[in-house]
């Protein structure tokens, strides 16, 4: 099973993909900021990421 990490400063957006995602059988964990993804990233291994650009403390250009 893939794993996808979504990152989206808005919950409504972010909850919504990850409900998608779990519907099409993905596992899927969701992070409210790039500080938060990195964090994620630091514990666990994600196929695909989804991040937004625009968001507060770092931005999806930033992230990396």
């Amino acid at each position: 099973m893939s794993k996808i990490l979504v990152i989206d400063d808005e919950a409504p957006i972010r909850n919504s993909l990850k409900e998608i995602l779990e519907y099409e059988k993905y596992q899927v964990d969701t992070a409210e900021d790039g500080v938060a993804g990195l964090h994620l990233l630091g514990k666990e291994k994600f196929d695909v990421i989804f991040c937004d650009i625009k968001m507060p403390k770092m931005d999806g250009l930033t992230f990396k």
